[in-house]
């Protein structure tokens, strides 16, 4: 039985007159894509903060998540304070960490991807517009890893393939029937897809990552199909296991985030 997706309900986690921190459940758009009605965090903002957008104030999401990426996220109510929250992720200074659990079990506890990004379609045919890969003519990106812990776990029939060539090496670690781990990843540029790319290229791609996993054509696939039990064999969860878990303004305020109740129960083995 294929469970639907959860409610997507967000918790403010602190508030003030400037701005508002929240966490994201996954499922959950940032920003309206299609004008179909579907529920978005920044119309709900809107909502809530009526009364501060009556009097001159605005709903700016300074960290965006992809749509199943759960987590937490700034939001600046005023236009000179999202202004100021820009400028601080321009100089680094707005600080993210992620969990996330990937395929296999690194040889390393700690490791630096400096590797360069760019749209995949720009370099060769690609049938997912926004995938991008590692190109030396992309943007630079790097991203520090950290093995917070090894786990097994039974994994059914599902099992990765090999990446392409030009995708990243061998999935030799993610191909270990049952090993998982997880991982701290620290974003050090702000790239897209930037963390799912990287984990793919060094042989530990995220778990039910449906474009950067075990093959892109299980999303295309879901696209066409929508999420069913075949696609649950293949990927075991029905969103990337990627959390936003800490945010920082350096020098001033911090923020984190547990792992949220489907990614603690896949690491206790309880999927």
């Amino acid at each position: 039985m294929i469970e639907s997706p959860p409610l997507l309900d967000f918790k403010i986690i602190d508030e003030t007159d400037d701005y508002a921190v929240v966490d994201k459940p996954p499922f959950l758009l940032i920003h309206p894509t299609k004008p179909d009605g579907t529920r978005t965090l920044w119309q709900e903002l809107r909502r809530l903060f009526a009364f501060e957008i009556a009097s001159g104030g605005q709903v700016s999401i300074v960290n965006r998540l992809d749509r199943e990426t759960s987590g937490l996220v700034l939001v600046a109510k005023k236009a000179d304070v999202a202004r100021r929250f820009g400028v601080l992720m321009q100089r680094r200074q707005v600080k993210k960490e992620y969990l996330t659990i990937v395929w296999g079990s690194p040889e390393w506890e700690r490791t630096l991807v400096d590797a360069a990004l760019d749209r995949q379609g720009k370099h060769r045919d690609s049938a997912i517009w926004l995938k991008q890969m590692i190109h030396p003519a992309g943007a630079p990106a790097q991203t520090e890893f950290k093995v917070e812990r090894r786990f097994v776990r039974s994994t059914g029939r599902a099992r990765p393939q090999p990446a392409r060539r030009g995708e990243g090496g061998p999935l030799e670690s993610a191909r270990e029937a049952g090993k998982f781990s997880l991982i701290r990843a620290i974003p050090h540029t702000g790239r897209t897809h930037q963390i799912r790319v990287h984990l793919s290229s060094i042989g530990h791609p995220i778990v039910g990552d449906k474009i950067y996993g075990p093959d892109e054509q299980l999303y295309l696939r879901f696209i066409e199909t929508g999420w069913t039990p075949e696609l649950e064999c293949e990927l075991l969860l029905p969103r990337h296991a990627l959390h936003s878990a800490r945010l920082a303004i350096e020098g001033e305020r911090e923020w984190t985030s547990s792992l949220p109740h489907d990614l603690a129960e896949f690491c206790s083995g309880g999927l």
